[in-house]
């Protein structure tokens, strides 16, 4: 018996009524909020999207890293409907609430601290990287800050300052933040290896900051809009190192990263490196807005009474989604199905490299895997062009695509870990028909 297709077009894509609320969007949305897809969403379920005119796609977007446990999954679903119903708000710090104790216990307790550590709890991953250094300033006295070339922290201002791409993020909104350096990171495809980066960075204390200002380096461990960069083993312990020797925070930028991702609960875990910090958003509370900083007790006790903070922080309607997030991690065994999912992506990238030579290369860890195209595979041209056009081709097809890379010229995937294998395997023969289409 033939198994039912999760893909199900029944317009063009995009249908007459996603073009038509596409170009109402136009007349009242302002302009910078362009859409990477004309497709408007109408009901999400597990790793699949219908969007207004009825058509089904298997969402390899997964709300940008946001979607690990999946669209609309029931558990969360009625934690959001029964805590809504009790109260939508206080603010934590004038009449506090049980579930972000709870939160913060049940996170820590899985965070990779060995002693004892603490947490705060924000809306978004960019503000989570602002209140790290935030904490991190406070507990060293210093103004410094150190990120990586292809690193991205979020659009507000000081976390914009230390993201690693022009266009479209940064062009024209200077001023940045004052005391925010950058040194290269390390891409093997590229030609920059562990021992470039860190004589790099070791370089920097003597050509753009002195180590006794620096108050935390920044680090992904795999970069996310870079072009999901895997950070090398000598690479993370060398910063680590660097940071011990100079009395520097090591901040771990987990926010696309964490939550399963990388086939561990958090991607350091995968190095046996203990950061300081750790910031988590995204697949935190299922697409709900919440963030977070964990970390090091003493460091997260180093501000003023209420020296950090706002408004909406710790929402507690999306703190009862994460706590479900967490529950259906440990119940549908989502770390090792991420790691399942990657091995069988790569299997399928790598059989796609033999064929297109404008694959220049495959990487990632886990679940967490690109792409990257070029127009030579000697040169090592980047080819932003071919990943637009695939993502255009998989749309059609049934497949919803990210894009990724300092150069814009990877694709990605960011599926919900909840995704069957037939799914999976129907999303592979979409993107291997879409490569086919442009690249043959």
């Amino acid at each position: 018996m033939a198994t039912t297709r999760a893909i199900q077009l029944g317009t063009e894509v995009p249908g007459p009524r996603s073009l038509e609320i596409v170009e109402r969007k136009e007349r009242v949305i302002a302009r910078p909020m362009s859409l990477y897809l004309p497709i408007v969403a109408a009901e999400g379920r597990g790793a699949t999207l219908t969007d207004v005119d009825g058509n089904t796609y298997i969402d390899f977007t997964g709300g940008v890293g946001c979607l690990n446990v999946g669209h609309a999954h029931p558990k969360v679903v009625e934690a959001v409907q029964d805590q809504a119903a009790r109260f939508l708000h206080t603010d934590f710090t004038i009449v506090p609430y049980e579930v972000c104790v709870t939160l913060a216990e049940r996170l820590l307790a899985v965070a990779p601290f060995t002693g004892p550590a603490k947490a705060a709890f924000f809306n978004a991953g960019t503000e989570a990287v602002e209140n790290s250094i935030k904490f991190a300033r406070a507990y060293t006295g210093r103004p410094a800050v150190i990120g990586f070339e292809g690193g991205f922290h979020g659009r507000t201002l000081l976390s914009l300052t230390l993201t690693s791409k022009t266009h479209p993020y940064k062009a024209g909104l200077g001023p940045f933040a004052p005391e925010v350096y950058r040194v290269p990171f390390p891409n093997e495809y590229r030609g920059i290896s562990s021992a470039d980066a860190l004589a790099a960075l070791e370089r920097a204390f003597v050509t753009q900051v002195a180590a006794e200002t620096v108050a935390a380096i920044v680090l992904e461990p795999v970069q996310g809009e870079g072009g999901f960069v895997v950070a090398p083993q000598e690479f993370v312990a060398g910063v680590r190192a660097i940071c011990d020797e100079n009395g520097i925070v090591l901040v771990v930028d987990e926010v696309q990263t964490g939550f399963g991702r990388t086939g561990r609960m958090f991607a350091i875990e995968h190095y046996g490196v203990e950061p300081d910090l750790m910031t988590v958003a995204k697949s935190i509370a299922a697409g709900l807005p919440l963030s977070g900083v964990l970390g090091k007790e003493e460091i997260m006790d180093a501000p003023d009474d209420s020296a950090v903070g706002g408004t909406f922080v710790g929402n507690p309607v999306a703190q009862a989604a994460a706590l479900a997030v967490l529950d259906i991690f440990e119940e549908e065994g989502l770390v090792d199905r991420a790691e399942r999912i990657g091995e069988t992506i790569r299997g399928r990238m790598l059989e796609w490299q033999e064929r297109h030579p404008q694959i220049g290369d495959v990487r990632g860890l886990g679940a967490m895997l690109a792409i990257e195209y070029v127009r030579d595979p000697a040169t090592k041209e980047p080819a932003p062009e071919l990943a637009t056009a695939i993502a255009e081709e998989a749309a059609q097809r049934g497949l919803l695509l990210l894009k990724a890379g300092t150069y814009s010229n990877c694709n990605r995937v960011l599926c919900p870990l909840v995704i069957a294998d037939s799914e999976l395997d129907e999303a592979l023969g979409a993107w291997e028909e879409a490569l086919d289409a442009v690249l043959a």
